[in-house]
């Protein structure tokens, strides 16, 4: 029988990839990685939850991804969050970008970076699980259909 590996344990065993302490990874890095996996989960529940033009589906996307929408999300998540998650956040919220949104506010976009980070940093440590109820309940949070 075979076990069932989460993505990042798969991606690791596939291509030769050793542990990492995650604490040594940049919040911006960590960031980089939690913006593709919030984005991957969105268009997932969007292409299944949805049969629509792909026009349609990245209109959805783009209004769950931007970041006044991840900075509103983080805000009514902070009570979810354990000390853990809010440490990530900060880390992620306080780091100095090199750029920043066209459309979103220095503070949005901090936020935004600040969420993706903890994304990214549930995703390499292999918490999925704890990752989607994030995004769920942030979705909920906005009264958002996907939620």
């Amino acid at each position: 029988m075979e076990e069932s590996l989460g993505l990042e344990e798969l991606i690791r065993r596939k291509f030769a990839l050793g542990e990492t302490n995650l604490k040594t990874y940049s919040p911006l890095t960590l960031a980089f990685v939690g913006d593709c996996i919030y984005d991957l989960i969105i268009r997932t529940v969007l292409v299944e939850r949805y049969n629509a033009p792909p026009e349609r589906l990245h209109r959805e996307k783009s209004g769950l991804v931007k970041a006044q929408t991840q900075a509103r999300m983080i805000m009514d998540l902070q009570e979810e969050l354990t000390e853990e998650e809010k440490a990530v956040y900060r880390r992620g919220r306080n780091a100095r970008p090199h750029s920043t949104a066209k459309n979103a506010s220095v503070a949005d976009y901090r936020k935004a970076t600040g969420l993706e980070a903890l994304y990214g940093y549930l995703y390499l440590s292999g918490r999925m699980d704890r990752l989607l109820e994030l995004v769920k309940l942030s979705c909920e949070n906005l009264d958002d259909p996907i939620g």
